[in-house]
Order: structure tokens, then sequence, then C-alpha cells
């Protein structure tokens, strides 16, 4: 087997942790850390402080290396000052009627600037940083390289990936449609970016000169071993380990991947105001019912204050439930569980 990704990373096994922005867990990452695999970690909407406390966390948790990922801006994100909250606030009151919650006074700022959390994770200097929703600059790239970072970028389409092979990335994600969570394209609207795995993973692999890794419709020995057979050098596994009780998904969130056998995910922008894949429930069917949006990153702000109390409650038809098109092959309980089952269907 090509240990491409295993020599660049410094892993036993080119096993992923998918990066959960806002279900991230320090007790998961280093749990596939510690199994020979790289153990990522979301860091979406931290402050510079909490990425650093964060990191200086995972590094307690575990002496081998892992992932951190952030998401780039894309230049079309929403502040304060330029939208009008009121119809999409509107369209949510039965849902913070619902969660117990008064209606929210916009904040100063949605999210930390990208350049202060970047320098947060350089000063840090984590094994691996994955940038989701764009192409890292060459400041970055440099500035990674000095500090012996590796660097991974996310693709959707062949022309996301050619994009950051001439960038200088050490590694591509290439995620299909199938994949939970946000769609991270960048060069395309979301929506005209739903290549499947099977479709996108071999032609990245043709088109780019670094190691691909596959992301989608990746659950178990089956799907790892389709990823290698379609040229990846690694796969990277979200919603079966998200599954686990080492995730920070909520019981309710873990209850609805149970369940996801008998109902089929969904790409919604109602949750954050970005195309994602998850678990349709009154939440998404209450905004998608009114028609109003606010842009991300405004909705995502918006609906994670009934999201935030919901988790505290148990109440998972207000919360976002990502999910990916094969949770229903998530039936593991713990990580070494699931990641036992992935190794299996590593090559030889």
């Amino acid at each position: 087997m090509v240990r491409a990704l295993q020599d660049l990373f410094g892993i036993d096994e080119p096993i992923v942790l998918g990066p959960f922005g806002g279900l991230s867990s320090v007790d998961l990452t280093a749990a596939v850390s510690e199994l020979g695999g790289l153990g990522s970690y979301g860091l979406y909407g931290y402050s510079p402080e909490r990425i650093g406390e964060t990191i200086a966390a995972l590094r307690a948790a575990t002496d081998r290396p892992f992932a951190v990922n952030l998401w780039l801006p894309t230049g079309d994100e929403a502040t304060p000052r330029d939208v009008d909250l009121a119809p999409a606030l509107a369209a949510a009151a039965p849902l913070f009627a619902a969660a117990g919650v008064d209606a929210p006074s916009p904040p100063a700022s949605f999210l930390p600037g990208i350049r202060d959390q970047l320098a947060a994770v350089l000063e840090s200097a984590p094994a691996v940083l994955s940038v989701v929703f764009g192409v890292p600059q060459a400041w970055l790239v440099e500035a990674a390289r000095a500090r012996s970072i590796r660097l991974v970028g996310t693709a959707t389409s062949v022309a996301e990936a050619r994009a950051l092979d001439e960038a200088g990335v050490d590694a591509i994600v290439a995620t299909g449609a199938e994949a939970a969570g946000h769609r991270v394209s960048f060069l395309r609207r979301a929506e005209e970016s739903l290549v499947g795995t099977f479709a996108l993973v071999p032609q990245v692999v043709d088109a780019v000169g670094v190691p691909v890794i596959a992301a989608g419709g990746i659950a178990d020995r089956r799907g790892v071993a389709a990823a290698f057979a379609l040229g990846a050098s690694g796969v990277q596994v979200g919603t079966a380990f998200l599954r686990t009780r080492e995730s920070a998904a909520t019981d309710a969130h873990r209850a609805a991947i149970v369940a996801a056998a008998d109902t089929d995910t969904v790409l919604t922008r109602a949750m954050s105001g970005r195309l994602a894949r998850g678990i349709p429930n009154s939440a998404m069917r209450t905004i998608e019912a009114a028609g109003v949006v606010a842009p991300f990153p405004a909705q995502n702000w918006l609906t994670g204050v009934f999201r935030a109390a919901a988790a505290r409650s148990g109440d998972g038809e207000l919360l976002s439930l990502w999910a990916g098109q094969a949770a229903g092959l998530a039936t593991r309980e713990t990580a070494a569980e699931v990641f036992a089952e992935l190794r299996a269907g590593l090559p030889a």
C-alpha cells in the first residue's frame, strides 16, 4: 500500500476524522489520533484565545499528530451592518418560542476575523491545518511551511482541486455530494458543485500531484476499499464517528443518525444560509416553509440561539442534524469500533 499520507502526516493509518464545526470534541479527536489516524477538530467561530486553549487541550490529550480546521472567507459573508435580520427572525419566531428563548439582538460581529484565527493556529503550530471554502493565500502556505505545518485543502470539483494544487497545499480532500454538513464549494455555487464521491475522486487523483483524501459516503470497510480502488491515498470519515459516544453530538443527534436508515438526508440552506446536508426536522421544515433565510453567517448565528437551547434540553427537532448519505451505516458506538471497521477495508 502506498504510504503517502502516513509519511506526510506522521500517522500509522490513512484514516482522517472529519472536522465538525461546532460538534468537535477533544476526546474524539485525540481518540482517532491515538488509534493511529489523524484526528481533526473544527475551529469554526472560535476566538483566537479559544483556538490556543483548544490546541493546548489536544496536545495534553495526545502526543500524536492531529489537524485543526478553519473556514476561509469567500467574500460574500454578511455583516450585522449590511443585513436586515427582521424577516429571518420573524420566520424563526416559532422556533425561538419552542426553545423557550427570546429572539436575539444582532451582535457586533457574527464571526472572528480569519487573520486573527490563522495567527493563533500558526502560533500553536499543530501538525496539520485543513481549510475549507477556498484556496489558502501564498502567505499562509509559506507561513505553514516555515512552521512545519502540513496544509490540506478541500475540493468539491476538479477545478477546485487544481486551484488548491497550484496554490501548494500538501494534500486535498475530495468531498462528494454524499458528505454530511456544509458543501464547501468556492468556485461555483454549491448547487452546481454536487459531484458524487465515486465520480469526483478518480478525476481529482488524475488532475493533481498531491495525495487525495476521499470523503463523502464512507462509513465502513466497503467505502474504504472503494476509495482506494479509485486512487485515493486516504479517507476522511465524519458521520460514522459523529455517532460515537466520544463526539460532541447530543444524544438526540446520535439517535437521529441511528434512525437515519429510514430517513433520507437532504440539502438545505435553512439552518446556516449555506447549503448543507442533514436529517430533516421541525426547525428545517419551519424555515423552509417560511421561505426566508438570511445570508451566511447571519442565519447560522440566528439559528444558533435556539439550537444552543435545544442542545441543553435534548430537543432534536430544533438542532442542525448534520449527517451524510451513508448515515444508515453508522452503527458503531465507539471511536475504536469505527476505526477498526475502517482499517479492515485498507489495502494490504
